[in-house]
């Protein structure tokens, strides 16, 4: 059977889009829909963002996905920084993306060892592992947050399902209490994905797992914190009123069991359910205890893991600012847009859709428009539907032409 040159189409064995994939690498290169050239861009973006020595062409990938040499004999394992970067950017292992669908699911036929080897598997989560598990969920929160969850949810999704796994399955309380901690922590960060990507009800789903994983964790303000989150679902639907009472109540239960920082969170996250629901003086009351409980050292912080310095706070509050029609949103927002890290790419894209209503407010149409073509080019870019939606309404409502 011919192979698929770059550029020809969807990916397919033999070129046909009826034919089964030989790979697990060839499933997930159809999952996202992209022919063989768009696919190796991804890797080369992520290799110079991350600092990946590996490198991937479109002839190699053609052989990694067919499974097979030109002479017919097995492919082989690439190079490891190849395989290494593939690994992370699909989050799955080498050795199965290079097998055949089914291969994996099928290779443990007696349940009873499949259970031995999974309680097994449990038993060997120590502290390194733990930590580098931690690692893994940092990295994967940089590539979130600079190429947007288009390109990092499935690695998230699949950590879920592996530490999930672990967790089930582990005898020891304190391992069990700190797997549930961890997969708090990607659980939220999946419900904020699929909310970026504009999947309301799979967000709220994520949300509902990271609670009942925080609360085996044992630690009160890892469930707060995702019961926080969750708000933000409300918010989008429309249902302000219950995402005010909610952080609310959040704040309250936070106050004695919570570090300054994840209260200061909170209290910004309140202030935006606020200013969503209409309530401008209380929205700014709610950032002015933000500002005050904000810790001056950020660097020793333990807890739930939460986005907020000077320079986010100021962008939070400017949000609020430009939803309830302050004009001095644009200054607020325009500092802001000024002083943050540009690897925040969804932050910069949500940032500066406020800064396109706040212009548009005060009737500087040119200046709304230019902010709003630039948050629509990364909202694309970055796969925020989230973002083009927020885009659209602006448009949509004769504010911004």
């Amino acid at each position: 059977m011919g192979s698929m040159k770059a550029g020809e189409g969807a990916v397919t064995a033999g070129g046909r889009i009826n034919d089964l994939p030989r790979t697990v690498l060839e499933m997930k290169l159809r999952e996202r829909n992209q022919t063989l050239a768009e696919f190796v861009e991804d890797p080369e973006r992520f290799a110079r963002r991350f600092g990946e020595p590996g490198t991937l062409s479109v002839r190699h990938l053609q052989r990694l996905i067919s499974g097979r040499k030109p002479d017919g004999s097995p492919v082989g394992r690439p190079r490891p920084a190849t395989a290494r970067l593939l690994e992370r950017m699909l989050g799955l292992g080498i050795g199965e993306l290079l097998s055949a669908p089914g291969a994996v699911r099928g290779s443990t036929e007696d349940p009873d060892a499949e259970l031995r080897q999974r309680l097994s598997a449990a038993r060997r989560v120590n502290a390194d592992v733990l930590t580098l598990l931690h690692s893994q969920l940092s990295s994967v929160r940089r590539l979130d947050r600079e190429l947007g969850a288009s390109t990092a949810h499935e690695e998230v999704a699949t950590k879920i399902r592996q530490i999930a796994r672990l967790r089930s399955h582990s005898l020891t309380s304190d391992v069990r209490g700190r797997l549930a901690a961890l997969l708090a922590e990607f659980g939220t960060l999946a419900g904020w994905q699929k909310l970026d990507m504009g999947s309301v009800h799979d967000s709220w789903q994520f949300y509902e797992q990271a609670k009942a994983a925080a609360r085996e964790s044992g630690d009160e303000a890892f469930e707060v914190h995702c019961l926080a989150e969750q708000a933000f679902v409300l918010i989008d639907v429309g249902e302000t009123g219950s995402a005010v009472d909610l952080l609310c109540a959040a704040e309250r239960q936070a106050r004695h069991l919570a570090g300054r920082l994840l209260r200061a969170w909170l209290a910004a996250a309140h202030g935006e359910a606020l200013a969503a629901d209409g309530q401008g003086s209380a929205s700014l009351l709610a950032f002015d205890r933000a500002a005050a409980l904000l810790p001056i050292d950020l660097s020793a912080v333990d807890g739930p893991y939460v986005v907020l310095d000077p320079v986010h706070l100021a962008r939070w509050r400017g949000h609020a600012l430009a939803r309830i029609g302050e004009p001095e949103a644009v200054n607020v927002l325009s500092t802001a847009l000024s002083r943050l890290d540009p690897t925040f790419t969804r932050a910069e894209v949500a940032l500066r859709v406020d800064l396109a209503t706040a212009f548009v407010t005060m009737g500087e149409h040119e200046e709304g428009r230019a902010h709003a073509a630039r948050a629509r080019a990364l909202a694309v870019e970055i796969g925020s539907v989230r973002q083009q939606r927020r885009i659209a309404q602006l448009i949509a409502s004769g504010r911004e032409d």
